[in-house]
């Protein structure tokens, strides 16, 4: 058997040719380098309007809202102004899934949506969202 690549019993050797390959795989990699950067670009929000898609909320979802006249309700029962916290922990305590959905009027003034926010995330609301309408372009 000899070093250059012959076999004397079998003939010519089968070698696999990887230039190809790696040739393909550094193209790849530039690629992915070049447009990795491109998407990680965040969404703009204006709230109370927003030029995301509509989500379609799961069954159990809880809804906060503010009306104009700066009523607090849970889905559609009206909380009376302070006890937001303690009826949404109280709601809270045998569920997995803490999630809270905040709509409230473009009229509200911004601390009584802070305000409200606070008192979410204090009854131990894992995931907030706020609800927009979406934007007429």
């Amino acid at each position: 058997m000899s070093m250059g690549g012959h076999d004397d019993d079998r003939g010519m050797m089968a070698q696999i040719n990887v230039t190809p390959l790696v040739d393909v795989m550094l193209v790849l990699l530039v690629i992915f380098m070049v447009t990795a950067p491109m998407m990680q670009q965040g969404v703009q929000v204006n709230l109370p309007k927003a030029d995301a898609k509509a989500m379609t909320p799961p069954e159990e979802t809880v809804i906060v809202t503010i009306d104009k006249g700066g009523k607090t309700f849970i889905n559609k029962d009206e909380v009376p102004a302070g006890d937001l916290r303690s009826k949404l922990s109280t709601l809270f305590a045998a569920r997995a899934k803490k999630e809270v959905f905040l709509k409230a009027d473009a009229d509200v003034p911004y601390g009584e949506v802070v305000r409200a926010m606070a008192d979410i995330k204090g009854a131990g609301i894992e995931r907030l969202g706020m609800v927009t309408e979406p934007s007429q372009r």
